[in-house]
């Protein structure tokens, strides 16, 4: 059992993805909840949050839960990842995204992710994932 912290998971991601925006919120066991604050640069015409942000914030999360189960392995890479938008998000609030891990083997993590516009009761979207594991040493 490997233990990963919310404050270690944010410190990897800001070493290892410097560019990112992102936060982890919390971590548990196969489960993981992220921010991603939302600016002009994440908006798209028409005052709505981009694909692009919503599809990089259901992979975050679903990665921050799959390091939280694995430890940190920045190796572990997504190998699918399909998305459904459900909603126009708000222009002006952070996307929340929630994973749930549904199996985290040896070789692959299959994840269901549903995003938030913060506030929000409905989901904006709904995402699913698998990651493939790196091999132990």
């Amino acid at each position: 059992m490997t233990t990963v912290t919310v404050d270690s998971l944010n410190h990897f991601l800001g070493e290892a993805f410097p560019q990112t925006r992102c936060r982890v919120e919390s971590l548990d066991t196969m489960s993981a909840t992220i921010r991603h604050p939302i600016g002009p640069a994440e908006l798209r015409p028409g005052g709505t949050v981009s694909g692009p942000t919503l599809m990089a914030a259901a992979d975050l999360a679903l990665y921050a839960a799959v390091l939280g189960e694995i430890g940190l392995q920045p190796l572990a890479v997504t190998t699918n990842l399909n998305i459904h938008f459900l909603r126009k998000p708000a222009a002006d609030r952070d996307i929340i995204a929630r994973c749930e891990l549904l199996k985290c083997g040896r070789t692959l993590a299959i994840g269901n992710v549903l995003l938030y516009s913060e506030g929000m009761e409905a989901p904006v979207a709904q995402a699913s994932g698998t990651y493939a594991i790196p091999p132990k040493r």
